[in-house]
């Protein structure tokens, strides 16, 4: 099989961007449906309408209903037809995106990407998570093209709780790890080929910006600041995490995150909080040398991402649902069977409980 990159065709980052989104939408159509949670909505709504004014486009707001479901997919699709909307405006967190997505690509329509917190690496990826209208995880949506255009307004990153940045780095920290054993492996990455080089290197450099610019970017966003170390980690969790993920394919890191959540406790842990986790079982799993994984355990522990289940509010899971977790993520099709070796829930079992013991170790 050939190897395959892919990236969106416009990724525009800095302090007040959405000021010109104009400039870099104009050409798309005049028509804009922009979907958007209630809070992003009252942080962003006037700085779109600045970008518009004096302009004949039609802009027509909506708000998202707070989950990624195909329900909520099917009732923004009529809104669109009704209103013969020409393009799709996701501004929010990665439900709120996944969703506008989903949307542009049943109707056909160019899509735009704007994140108010960098939580998830879904700005830059042609697919969506979907989950079910009771919040368990359904199925992935894969499609054929990235977003037209992701902006990231980093004044408006700066102003989002610090929680949501240090959940993006917990994605992101998965990226490299995930895609070198999708390399080593010759797996075949997210968007139907091989892994490139390019996207390796991506990946590689997400995990370098982590560790040299994480605590600092943390230590900004606590502050509600722009600084360089926060735009570095910004790019790195949007764009880096989000093309090195598709390019580089994903492993047992995102396995385990999917696995947890069929779990009743899942509602209180983010997205990125588990993947940083499962980072370190899939470390676990590769039996990769201590140096390695004392260095993530000790970024984790300087940004805030848990080490062990109790700190992500699991300590008091069952043996029995730890193993339900582990079954779940080892389904036929999911992306742990990138690694080396057909991993068993079993060996998965074994991989948590042993990570979360040496999590345990470093929290005393």
């Amino acid at each position: 099989m050939l190897k395959v990159t892919r990236a969106p065709s416009r990724y525009v980052q800095g302090k007040d961007a959405l000021l010109n989104l104009k400039e870099h939408v104009s050409t798309l159509g005049n028509s804009f449906l922009i979907i958007s949670s209630k809070t992003a909505m009252k942080v962003t709504k006037q700085k779109v309408k600045d970008s518009f004014e004096g302009t004949d486009t039609t802009l027509l707001f909506d708000l998202f209903t707070g989950l990624s479901s195909m329900t909520e997919i099917n009732r923004i699709r009529e809104i669109v037809k009704e209103n013969n909307i020409e393009v799709i405006v996701g501004i929010g967190g990665g439900s709120t995106l996944d969703t506008v997505k989903a949307v542009a690509y049943y109707e056909n329509l160019p899509i735009v990407i704007c994140p108010t917190v960098t939580a998830t690496d879904a700005p830059c990826t042609a697919l969506s998570v979907i989950y079910t209208d009771e919040g368990n995880f359904e199925k992935y949506l894969f499609y054929p093209t990235n977003p037209d255009v992701v902006i990231v307004d980093t004044t408006v990153v700066a102003g989002a709780p610090a929680r949501f940045l240090v959940a993006g780095m917990g994605d992101a920290l998965g990226t490299y790890f995930e895609a070198r054993a999708c390399y080593k492996n010759n797996a075949d990455n997210l968007v139907a080929g091989k892994v490139s080089e390019a996207g390796l290197a991506l990946s590689k450099l997400c995990y370098e910006t982590l560790l040299s610019d994480g605590y600092k970017a943390k230590c900004s966003a606590e502050l509600g600041v722009v600084t360089e170390a926060l735009e570095k980690v910004v790019e790195a969790t949007t764009y880096l995490s989000g093309v090195g993920a598709e390019n580089g394919g994903l492993a047992a890191a995102h396995s385990i995150y999917n696995g947890f959540t069929v779990l009743p406790q899942s509602e209180q842990f983010m997205h990125g909080q588990v993947v940083a986790f499962g980072t370190l079982v899939q470390l676990m799993l590769e039996n990769s040398d201590m140096e390695e994984i004392e260095e993530v355990i000790n970024f984790c522990l300087s940004v805030g991402l848990p080490v062990t289940m109790e700190q992500m509010g699991l300590g008091d899971l069952s043996n029995d649902e730890v193993m339900k977790a582990a079954t779940v993520a080892c389904a036929k099709g999911e992306t742990i069977h990138n690694m080396t070796g057909d991993i068993t829930p079993e060996a998965l079992y074994s991989a948590i409980l042993a990570t979360d013991q040496l999590g345990k170790r470093y929290t005393k």
